[in-house]
């Protein structure tokens, strides 16, 4: 099925993008099971970031939270997560061997310079990353689906960054993204994509989120994502910063699965004003007629209590019950004998 990484259009699929991250620990044999894991759920992509410590740190950076156990700065946990390009090239070739389109997030431009030999299917614009112009113009002129996350970003810095790519030929997909992990109900910003597709004309938008359920990402289907992104862990008792905003290998089949039924949906309308002939002998079955109460002689005027409704429904119906009301039997009806036009 097109995604709109193959088909940047209204018309195509969900792109259903699982985030990896650095929940591969820096182990590569883990990140291999993650491309394995994925593709068993019907995602169409996977997504890693690529980190160069040295091009886009110093030993200077603050830990967000620290969770490591064996880094002592943040800079030395970002160098334990770098994989070399041979490295970089198997997972590419893995993703390819499973069906998985490949994404990674740079967050430098020797990251960008690794993953432009490397082969992407898109490049996907990390939230802290909106405002480096140079990346985003670099990104630009390769003419590829570019995916913009905005968890950071105000409007502001969105505009400059939607305007490069718009003056280029590159697909555009701008996700509503709360960096919040996990992201409570009240701050998944579902309205934000409406916004984003009034404000940016012939943009996609999507959602990358954080809640650790599927909730969020079925009911941005429903009002038109193209592109849903979430976290993947292989359970919920692993190590990572992430675990606790991600959904499992489980939850994510769910997701996939859930929004292709709901895409099912809500291209086949239904139409109320007429019943198709499956449901008319449906109907016959399940609805009643009208049937005579008690064995009713000849020449009998009908009064109330004379008629009764009863399955099957392939007669009289029942609400033409006061029409027979006052009306003498041609013939007589015997108990359950269901009354005609005729009859009368």
């Amino acid at each position: 099925m097109d995604s709109w990484l193959k088909t940047p259009s209204a018309s195509a699929s969900c792109t259903v993008i699982a985030e990896v991250a650095q929940a591969h620990d820096g182990s590569l044999g883990m990140a291999h099971a993650f491309i394995d894991a994925v593709a068993s759920t019907g995602a169409h992509a996977i997504k890693f970031q690529t980190h160069i410590a040295s091009a886009e740190s110093t030993p200077l950076e603050p830990w967000r939270k620290k969770f490591s156990l064996q880094d002592a700065s943040r800079y030395d946990y970002w160098r334990r997560m770098e994989f070399a390009p041979e490295q970089w090239q198997g997972l590419r070739r893995h993703a390819d061997e499973k069906g998985l389109l490949f994404l990674s997030s740079p967050f430098s431009m020797q990251a960008m310079d690794l993953l432009a030999a490397v082969g992407v299917a898109g490049w996907k614009v990390a939230s802290g990353e909106v405002a480096n112009i140079p990346m985003l113009q670099r990104m630009a002129v390769d003419n590829i689906p570019v995916i913009l996350s905005s968890g950071m970003s105000d409007y502001t810095e969105l505009d400059n960054a939607v305007a490069i790519f718009q003056g280029h030929s590159s697909p555009l997909a701008v996700l509503q993204c709360a960096t919040r992990y996990p992201c409570p109900p009240e701050e998944v910003g579902l309205n934000v994509m409406q916004s984003f597709r009034s404000r940016y004309q012939g943009v996609a938008v999507g959602l990358s989120d954080h809640s650790a359920t599927v909730y969020p990402g079925l009911a941005a289907v429903t009002l038109g994502a193209q592109v849903i992104e979430v976290h993947a862990t292989l359970g919920r008792d692993m190590f990572g910063p992430d675990v606790t905003a991600s959904l499992t290998i489980a939850e994510i089949r769910q997701l996939v699965e859930g929004v292709r039924f709901i895409e099912a949906m809500l291209s086949s309308p239904v139409d109320k004003a007429s019943l198709s002939e499956d449901l008319k002998q449906v109907r016959a079955i399940f609805t009643k007629s009208l049937v005579a109460a008690g064995d009713l002689p000849a020449g009998h005027i009908l009064i109330e209590g004379d008629l009764a409704a009863k399955k099957p429904g392939d007669g009289v119906a029942v609400n033409k019950l006061s029409q027979f009301i006052g009306h003498t039997l041609k013939r007589a009806l015997r108990r359950d004998e269901k009354i005609d036009w005729n009859d009368i």
